[in-house]
């Protein structure tokens, strides 16, 4: 027998194992899947709701989801929150489109241990951090009423827990925050109540025809009282890009009228009404009601910014500096242009913004839409403005 004969029940045993390795492979693959797919199954709901949230809203499906404030992965009413810190900075975060609220908390992807803005953001400024999950499917003004109703039934039941108020939201959440802002300010106000209580135009104190102003929307919207600031991150003001090329593609397949242009049209148009809403923003119920709604250029009712609220409008720079600057501002951060997320048709005219309303302009190269969240500088942004 040679001297290589002793390594031959070596190699069959290695041989044996590899094929038996080989062999396990599928279940292993399948148990990993199983196991990743019960560690992020909250990814999924969110995800079904942004692509189909409407219709799933519509025939009542258990799987739609309510806006609710969320611990510990939990739907939690207002009266069980249990605010108890009296006149606490409280920051309430808004995700955005097929977002939940453990996009502030972390990420599956994040170095263990490591935490995002809202519990960071609480510790180091000892604030009170609340955190938001809505349908993300529906329409942009339907999720802005009920955040305005949820605003007001936080404040009205803790009204001395709630010190100052500061909404923080990342993309969508961002134009759900400012609908909310609209139907605030005009609950159940009409024109004819403002000029009845105001005084007039050419009244010696100029300040009194907002105080009065002021005071009455408050009354109808108590939260308005405690806000003091908005975080805009990400946030398309004038609209997404994407949205308008989604919407044209389906037009220009809708008039080719042929089968196959026809059916891809149809396909394309069952993208949800918060997606849909992207297109130039449309936070008011009026204008996706009109039958003008599906033009290539739609009504849109003007939502102007709050009188005394400071906003800050943090924006994500995808593309190298290299590139030209005409493309770094129409794809900004891959998602919502420089243009956008500006907001030139609402934030655009330092004189036209009302009394006490102030704008700050912050850009972060070399971010993505997504890495927003997670960006190191826009922590310490909002930990010195928040």
């Amino acid at each position: 027998m040679s001297d290589s004969d002793p390594k031959l029940p070596s190699r069959f045993r290695r041989a044996l194992g590899a094929v038996g390795r080989a062999a396990l492979l599928p279940v292993r693959g399948a148990s990993y899947v199983v196991r990743a797919g019960q560690a992020h199954q909250h990814f999924f709901l969110p995800v079904l709701n942004g692509a189909l949230g409407d219709q799933l809203a519509a025939r009542f499906d258990p799987r739609a989801i309510q806006m609710s404030f969320r611990r510990g992965g939990q739907d939690v009413p207002v009266a069980a929150l249990r605010l108890t810190e009296p006149h606490q900075k409280t920051v309430v975060y808004i995700h955005g489109l097929m977002g939940d609220e453990l996009i502030w908390q972390t990420g599956f992807q994040d170095a263990p241990g490591s935490r995002r803005y809202g519990p960071r953001l609480a510790e180091e400024t000892r604030s009170r951090a609340l955190y938001l999950r809505f349908n993300s499917g529906l329409h942009l003004s339907e999720n802005g009423r009920e955040l305005n109703r949820l605003l007001t039934e936080l404040v009205d039941t803790y009204p001395d827990a709630i010190g100052e108020l500061v909404l923080v939201g990342h993309s969508m959440g961002g134009l759900i925050i400012r609908s909310a802002g609209y139907y605030g300010s005009q609950s159940g106000v009409k024109s004819e109540e403002l000029k009845a209580t105001a005084p007039k135009p050419d009244s010696p104190d100029k300040n009194q025809l907002l105080t009065s102003n002021s005071q009455l929307l408050t009354q109808l919207a108590p939260w308005l009282a405690h806000l003091r600031s908005i975080f805009l991150i990400g946030t398309p003001n004038d609209g997404s890009w994407l949205e308008q090329n989604s919407h044209f593609t389906a037009r220009l397949l809708e008039r080719i009228n042929l089968f196959p242009t026809r059916f891809l049209s149809k396909a394309l148009n069952q993208r949800s009404n918060g997606i849909k809403d992207l297109r130039y923003s449309i936070l008011v119920d009026e204008d996706w009601q009109d039958a003008h709604a599906n033009d290539l250029t739609p009504p849109r009712t003007p939502v102007p910014p709050l009188p005394g609220v400071q906003y800050h409008i943090l924006m994500g720079s995808w593309l190298r500096a290299t590139r030209p600057s005409a493309l770094r501002e129409y794809f900004g951060d891959g998602l919502v242009g420089h243009g956008s997320a500006r907001g030139h048709a609402t934030f655009g005219d330092e004189a036209a913004l009302p009394a006490g309303t102030s704008v700050r302009t912050a850009v972060f190269g070399q971010q993505h839409h997504g890495g927003l969240l997670t960006h190191p500088e826009v922590f310490q942004y909002l930990k010195q403005w928040a």
